[in-house]
C-alpha cells in the first residue's frame, strides 16, 4: 500500500512537471505571436515529449503498467496546478519578458539608430536600382520581340 501512495505521489509531481511545461510554451505565445500552423506544431512536440516523459517514468516506477490511481495523481496535479499556480506564474512571467523584449528593442534602436539613415538610402537605392534594371529589361526584351517580329515579315 505504502508504494502506491508513492506511486500516486510521484504522478501527482508528474502532472505539475507536464503543465508547467506547458505553460512555458504559453508564456512563448504570447512574449512572441504565432500562425497556427506552428502553434500547431508547437503541440505536437510538446505532446510527444510529455508521451515519452510519462512513458519512462511508468517504465521505471511500474514496470510498463498503466494503473489508474497514476493517472488520477496526475490529473490531480494539473488541475490542482492550473487552479493555482499556472495563471499568476503566465501571467507575470509574460508581462517581465515583454517588457524586457521592449527594452531589449528600445537599446537597440538607440545604438543602430545612427546607421538607419545609412541603411534606409541603402534601401532606397537598391530599389532605384532594381526598378531601372526592370525598365532596361522590358527595353530589351521589346527590341528583341521587334527584331524577331521583322525577321519573321521578311522570311513571309
Amino acid at each position: 500500500m505504502e508504494n502506491e501512495n508513492v506511486f500516486m505521489l510521484y504522478a501527482f509531481f508528474m502532472g505539475i512537471y507536464i503543465t508547467f511545461v506547458y505553460d512555458f510554451l504559453r508564456i512563448f505565445r504570447r512574449v512572441i505571436p504565432h500562425k497556427s500552423w506552428s502553434i500547431a506544431l508547437e503541440d505536437l512536440g510538446f505532446w510527444a515529449y510529455c508521451a515519452g516523459t510519462v512513458f519512462l517514468f511508468l517504465y521505471r516506477e511500474s514496470n510498463g503498467v498503466l494503473r489508474w490511481f497514476a493517472v488520477l495523481g496526475a490529473v490531480l496535479g494539473i488541475i490542482i496546478y492550473r487552479k493555482t499556480v499556472s495563471p499568476l506564474f503566465v501571467k507575470y512571467v509574460s508581462f517581465l519578458l515583454k517588457w524586457f523584449v521592449g527594452l531589449l528593442v528600445k537599446g537597440l534602436t538607440v545604438v543602430l539608430g545612427p546607421f538607419r539613415k545609412v541603411t534606409v538610402r541603402l534601401g532606397n537605392n537598391a530599389r532605384k536600382w532594381s526598378v531601372r534594371a526592370k525598365e532596361r529589361g522590358k527595353r530589351s526584351l521589346k527590341k528583341r520581340l521587334t527584331f524577331l517580329v521583322k525577321m519573321l515579315r521578311m522570311i513571309v
